[in-house]
């Protein structure tokens, strides 16, 4: 099932420690538009498939990536698109978002997402694979 909108933005201010539902959406558009341009083809269309419509169709209409970025450069990516964020806030913020995005994939889907993306994304969703 379809995570609604309102518990998804809920989950991603909780996790996060937002003061505010916007500074959780501010956050969660701009990490699945930078997500999005990392994903393909139909992992991407089912990984949107489980998010509300209105962060499916960022993550379906993602920025475009020049190259795939490693764990690292995504997290800075994160800090310098998101308004006050910081390299230090950008982890949270990135592990915010990426744990309720895992959450609402479950197990099957998300590996897929991960052998799609580079090495280390694993723990920005909170899901650190075998050593």
């Amino acid at each position: 099932m379809t995570l609604r909108w309102e518990a998804f933005l809920t989950q991603v201010q909780e996790r996060g420690e937002y003061d505010t539902a916007q500074e959780a959406e501010r956050a969660a558009r701009v990490i699945l538009a930078l997500l999005g341009a990392h994903l393909v083809g139909a992992v991407r269309a089912e990984l949107a498939a489980q998010l509300p419509e209105t962060v499916a169709l960022i993550l379906l209409n993602p920025l475009q990536a020049a190259e795939p970025l490693d764990a690292e450069r995504f997290v800075r990516a994160t800090a310098a698109w998101i308004d006050g964020a910081t390299e230090q806030s950008a982890p949270w913020d990135v592990g915010a978002v990426l744990s309720v995005v895992a959450d609402a994939a479950g197990d099957d889907l998300m590996r897929r997402v991960l052998l799609q993306l580079p090495p280390g994304y694993d723990l920005l969703f909170g899901r650190p694979g075998p050593s």
